[in-house]
């Protein structure tokens, strides 16, 4: 299967073991370099042109990073969602107008790819201290996610944001291999 699924038709089974933490902290700590990896030393024009095909991805490369970044302040909520006990997640804007008017392309890739790193950093700082206090309620707490209608742990949320760095990543990817989305 060569075609990305479209992330909002996308179905999550969150039966895993909570014991797989380190393993989704792992992937989150390695997202700003993946990212790097698939940007950096690219031609600008490669990174910031658009889609030949609008209909799967509206973004181009660096859009995709753009969007990235801005949705780290909504997963940081959502961890405080599960420390304070919130009756449901933070919801998002569901249309993607922060991304969409966020002008992601006439910025410097690094000022993009530094603020990512920065911020996924305190997300991981944030859960950090969570794993070291043993008696923290935001590991055994479930919250309902706004969209998706179910409830997830803090685990899951976790689960979540790796997906969905992933699945821009492969978006990324496969713009800056010029294969069709």
């Amino acid at each position: 299967m060569s075609t990305i699924a479209i992330w909002f038709e996308r179905r999550f089974d969150f039966t895993f073991p909570a014991e797989l933490l380190p393993n989704l902290l792992a992937r989150l700590r390695g997202t700003p370099a993946r990212l790097d990896e698939a940007l950096r030393n690219r031609p600008h024009s490669l990174i910031t042109a658009q889609p030949a095909s609008p209909a799967r991805s509206l973004w181009s490369a660096q859009e995709h990073a753009g969007h990235l970044l801005d949705l780290e302040q909504l997963w940081l909520a959502r961890v405080n969602d599960f420390v304070h006990g919130a009756d449901v997640l933070t919801p998002t804007d569901l249309q993607n107008r922060r991304t969409d008017e966020a002008n992601h392309n006439a910025r410097p890739l690094e000022d993009i790819l530094f603020a990512f790193r920065t911020q996924r950093i305190q997300l991981l700082h944030r859960v950090a201290r969570l794993v070291d206090d043993p008696a923290a309620a935001a590991f055994t707490r479930t919250i309902p996610h706004p969209r998706l209608k179910t409830p997830m742990r803090l685990v899951d949320h976790l689960y979540f944001v790796a997906e969905h760095d992933d699945h821009h990543l492969a978006h990324i990817w496969q713009l800056i291999d010029n294969k069709p989305l």
